[in-house]
Formats: C-alpha cells, structure tokens, sequence
C-alpha cells in the first residue's frame, strides 16, 4: 500500500507542470476565484485521495485528472453564481483555434452529462481533450480506439454539444 501511494505521488510530481498548463488554458474563460496553480493544487489533493486506483498508464492519470478539474471548475462556477445570485456566466471554448464558439460552462456541464447518457465514449473524449489537454493519440490511448475514431468523434461531440447548449 506504501508503494502505491509513492508511486502516486512520483505521477503528481512528473506531471506537475503539463498539468498546470492545461489548468492555466482552461482558466483562460475567467475564473476570478481560482488560478491554475490553485486548480492544479486542488486536483492534486483529489487525485492523492484515490486509494483505490491502480494507475496503468499515464493515458488513464490524465483521464482521472480531467475529470477532477471539470468537477472542481463546475463545482467553483456553481459557487460563486450562488453568491452572486444570479452573478455571471463564464464562457468556454472547445477549441483553442475557433473563435466565436464560447459555450456557457454550467449549460456545458450539463450538455455533457446528457452526452454521456446517449454516448459514453464521446463524452470522455470530451473530458480527455478539453478538460484533459490530451492529444489526439494520447486520448486514443486512453478510450482504446484508433486516433481516426477520435478525430471523428471529437468532431461530432463538439457539434452536438454546440447545439445542445445553444438550445437551453
């Protein structure tokens, strides 16, 4: 059990710094109550909670990691509106190189939850690519299909949740 938990932190520490880059382009939309390093820091604390995970590759930590900073940004954004009552909305992108395309965060959240009922699979491309920072190949890696079907995917998740976020 010690090992495990060494080798736990030995990951953290390695990925330190990849993390924080994807925090900071996350945090991009503007999250005024936490910066990257807060983020990183809270999803290290997350992720150094998780007992119970045999970590087989690094495809599958960046995939748990994903998931950790999509709650906790999710769980921060519900925060602050809550004080605000009402306060503001914060924007999104799911690409870095499309301007225009800015979803709202919450409806997004939901979006993918509603994705995940209908298509598991696309909606943890989603997480891996967008909340992630993984690569076309390494999220390919990580759900075990081709990058092809990745890049197909992603393709047809981003346009579905588009949609389904311009609709609410």
């Amino acid at each position: 059990m010690g090992g495990d938990r060494q080798a736990c932190q030995a990951a953290l520490e390695l990925t330190y710094d990849q993390l924080r880059l994807i925090a900071k382009a996350r945090l991009r939309a503007g999250f005024d109550t936490i910066n990257a390093t807060g983020l990183v820091h809270e999803a290290f604390l997350r992720l150094n909670e998780q007992d119970r995970v045999e970590w087989s590759n690094r495809a599958q930590f960046f995939a748990v990691a994903a998931r950790l900073m999509r709650r906790i940004l999710i769980d921060r954004h519900r925060a602050d509106n809550a004080q605000k009552r009402g306060g503001q909305v914060t924007f999104v992108t799911l690409t870095d190189d499309t301007p225009g395309t800015e979803l709202d965060l919450e409806l997004l959240d939901g979006a993918i939850d509603r994705l995940a009922a209908q298509d598991r699979r696309q909606a943890q491309i989603v997480e891996l690519r967008y909340f992630g920072g993984l690569t076309i190949e390494e999220t390919a890696e990580a759900v075990n299909v081709s990058p092809a079907t990745v890049k197909r995917e992603w393709t047809m998740a981003r346009a579905w949740l588009k949609r389904e976020v311009q609709r609410a």
